[in-house]
């Protein structure tokens, strides 16, 4: 509840800056995940997980400047893929939730026939559901709630469309495995590619 209050406030705090003379558009957007985990220990390795992410947006630009903020509602599925480095285990861990980024994006390019635009933001993550029992550990423990860093660009076409590609790096756990593994913990760093519409 604490987290839903921040992204509440930031939302708040970043409106009340915006000046009387930006477009807000809505769209909607969705997109692929492209997600590894970084293990706290060096005894698995893994592969690439693929989820998807969809959902509603809301893009506000400040025409003559070229800044601008958007901000999504997603529902986004993440996960990872490892195995033991001797090959006994080959494991895929799922997890569902509600992902919320909000970019700073800064547009250069030639009006509205096409621009090409790089965003920088904190993007917020709340578990709803994913695998807590898996075959070869007894116990996943899921954070409920992930803060990481957004790093992305992309191009905006006809004023409509938006292609981007965004790189989600975590600044603390997703998940932390029983002592079966001793402990061990992990983050889903993400490779995001986007297709966004906006009405």
């Amino acid at each position: 509840m604490k987290k839903c209050i921040s992204v509440l406030v930031i939302a708040l705090t970043v409106g009340m800056a915006i000046p009387a003379q930006a477009q807000i558009k809505l769209g909607v957007k969705g997109g692929l995940n492209l997600a590894e985990a970084s293990f706290s220990k060096d005894d698995l390795k893994t592969n690439n997980f693929t989820g998807f992410f969809i959902g509603p947006m809301v893009d506000i630009t400040i025409p003559i400047v070229g800044l601008g903020v958007d901000g999504s509602l997603l529902y986004s599925q993440k996960g990872v893929k490892f195995g033991s480095k001797d090959g006994a285990v080959d494991e895929t861990v799922k997890q569902n939730g509600i992902e919320v980024p909000i970019n700073l994006k800064y547009t250069f390019g030639l009006g509205s026939l096409a621009g090409i635009y790089i965003a920088a933001g904190p993007s917020f993550f709340f578990n709803l559901s994913g695998d807590d029992k898996i075959s070869s550990f007894s116990e996943v423990k899921m954070k409920n709630a992930q803060l990481a860093i957004n790093l992305g660009a992309g191009l905006k076409l006809l004023n409509h469309l938006q292609l981007g590609v965004n790189y989600n790096m975590p600044l603390n756990d997703s998940a932390k495995f029983s002592d079966a593994l001793h402990g061990d913990s992990y983050k889903t760093k993400t490779w995001q590619v986007s297709v966004a519409y906006i009405f």
